[in-house]
């Protein structure tokens, strides 16, 4: 019995292989090759094997497939053998079986065996609808592969397009044809092909944002169609116009020259009317009311009384928090979305109160996150914390048991014979820094920079980056110098990629733009164009995260029918660039 079935399936085997080096072709179909086609993606499409397709294209033995290249591809007709009543069906492509692991998902799987989630899809189409732990699928079997490293936060991964060119990536994300060859180098024999995925540098996304380390396009909400013709909103901030002395030139420059309420509500301002000007552009009608508060309790009485007999869409401001709270608790507009715009000091979480400055408390969240991803037991960590952030520094302690404490000193230092005794040669050093005090800042930096040589290694982090951090003394090449590491509610504008905003901002107002006008620009481009997409800008919560020129903005609801705003950057220092950390 044991012999027969022997014979059988010996049988079996030379009978297909006779009927496939046999069997004539009924007709043949011309193919014109295409950029990014392959053998192994015209036998799959056409259900033939590589012998078929050679035999009938000899040239291909010797140039292989070329774009433009024409195939004659054979056109068989099914026929069953005479005896043999069992069908046997074999893929076109060869497979390997592979077991799903805890985090794989379909687009590693595609970068890290060198295929495409079409044809992981075509060969497993139980995984449409997504990947589970523990099941076996079928891979095109591929000769090298190798895994995306789990920590990996140098690149960035891209997936193709259908007809997507190198141009058309160059736009998006700026990265050239030369540079995605260089990390990509299976791209010189396939080029693009739909579904593949990128290997791109860490610093370059374009206007995406990021999930699972893979680019994903963001909402685009000025291409989108507008339900409303006409938006109206009101503008609280504090001129404090009746302070200024227009009769004294000398006076008025000098205030003006100096970093008060006077400057930031202009430089807030500024970037409001930009805005206007590119929305304007749209199509779009926007009636602006604007109101100086003066910083004056009575004043904004007199222009919420206002406020009730007009048709607004949203009310941004005061800038003060003290102020917005105090007009956040007024009745008669309690309905109308109220936006605190420029302070990340809290405000009273009330009824279509809008915080849209990401809050140090999310940012902390997010960072711990974060330190737990990449510090582990084999890395040597030092907590810095003052007096004030002695809370923040037990829950790094609870988080990380084996990390070292080192307390600076009085007047806002660290010994540096303690820095030197308590770094390691050994083992990665990681300094986290908590405080908002500028001479501390300032001393720590100095401090493990000078220990960051040779075959020591420090990386300094902070959960929270205050103001403090913005002085100038604080240069990039320091920051660089240890990858100074820390969450963030608003990223640096990039000159290179955003030359023609700065410049036209430039021609408008006689100065480049800075925190505060971008701030007013992205933050009001976003609340107009969400009202108009979406009616009112309760209803555009559902598009999710949106982003401009560097703000970002995630509302969620919060406590008291409030909006709280979650988006932020993860930014690390490197030499002397600023580039964002995949999550």
């Amino acid at each position: 019995m044991i012999q027969f079935r022997f014979f059988f399936i010996l049988y079996l085997f030379f009978f297909a292989g006779f009927i496939a080096l046999a069997q004539t072709p009924d007709s043949f179909i011309s193919h014109k090759v295409r950029k990014g086609e392959t053998i192994d993606f015209l036998i799959a499409k056409y259900g033939i094997t590589i012998p078929q397709l050679k035999e009938y294209n000899p040239s291909i033995e010797s140039l292989g497939i070329r774009k433009k290249m024409n195939l004659r591809i054979p056109v068989f007709q099914l026929k069953k053998p005479p005896i043999i009543t069992t069908s046997i069906s074999r893929p076109s492509l060869e497979y390997i079986t592979h077991e799903v692991a805890p985090k794989e998902n379909k687009w590693r799987l595609a970068y890290q065996f060198k295929t495409t989630i079409e044809l992981l899809d075509s060969l497993n189409p139980e995984i449409k609808t997504g990947l589970k732990v523990g099941q076996k699928i079928r891979i095109p079997k591929t000769i090298f592969f190798k895994p995306i490293p789990e920590k990996d936060s140098i690149y960035n991964y891209y997936k193709v397009l259908p007809k997507e060119g190198f141009y058309r990536i160059k736009k998006k994300l700026g990265v050239d044809q030369v540079l995605l060859d260089s990390l990509n180098p299976n791209l010189k024999e396939t080029g693009l092909i739909a579904g593949m995925i990128l290997k791109i540098p860490g610093g370059q996304s374009g206007n995406y944002k990021i999930e699972d380390d893979l680019l994903v396009e963001r909402v685009n909400l000025v291409d989108s169609i507008f339900l409303k013709e006409e938006i109206n909103f009101s503008l609280l901030l504090p001129f404090k116009a009746n302070e200024i002395v227009f009769d004294s030139v000398e006076d008025t420059k000098k205030l003006l020259s100096a970093r008060n309420l006077h400057t930031l509500s202009l430089d807030f301002y500024s970037g409001v009317i930009f805005a206007l000007d590119n929305i304007n552009k749209k199509g779009l009608k926007v009636v602006l009311n604007t109101y100086d508060t003066e910083n004056n309790y009575s004043k904004l009485d007199e222009i919420v009384d206002e406020l009730v007999t007009k048709r607004t869409d949203f009310i941004v401001g005061p800038l003060i928090p003290s102020n917005f709270d105090y007009v956040s608790n007024k009745k008669v507009i309690e309905n109308i979305p109220k936006i605190n715009p420029l302070s990340t000091n809290p405000v009273v979480s009330r009824k279509n109160v809008y915080q849209s400055i990401t809050t140090a408390e999310t940012l902390r969240k997010k960072m711990f996150t974060y330190l737990d991803r990449v510090i582990d037991t084999t890395q040597n960590v030092v907590i810095v914390a003052d007096s004030l952030n002695r809370s923040i520094e037990k829950q790094l302690k609870t988080q990380f048991p084996w990390a070292i404490s080192l307390r600076p000193q009085k007047g806002d230092y660290i010994l540096s014979e303690l820095a030197d005794s308590l770094l390691v040669d050994s083992l990665p050093n990681k300094v986290i820094l908590e405080t908002q005090s500028f001479p501390l800042i300032a001393n720590a930096l100095s401090q493990f920079n000078a220990q960051n040589s040779g075959d020591r290694k420090v990386q300094l982090f902070t959960s929270y980056r205050s103001n403090a951090y913005n002085n100038e003394n604080l240069t990039r090449k320091v920051l660089g110098g240890i990858k100074f590491t820390y969450p963030v509610g608003f990223k640096p504008l990039n000159y290179s990629s955003n030359e023609i905003f700065i410049e036209s901002f430039e021609k408008r107002f006689g100065k480049r733009p800075n925190k505060e006008s971008i701030r007013g620009y992205d933050l009001v481009m976003d609340l107009i164009l969400r009202t108009a997409v979406s009616d009112n800008l309760e209803k555009s919560l559902e598009f999710g995260e949106t982003q401009y020129r560097s703000n970002r903005f995630l509302y969620e609801l919060d406590e008291n029918e409030s909006f709280i705003n979650r988006a932020l950057f993860l930014l690390q220092h490197r030499g002397y660039e600023i580039l964002e950390i995949k999550e």
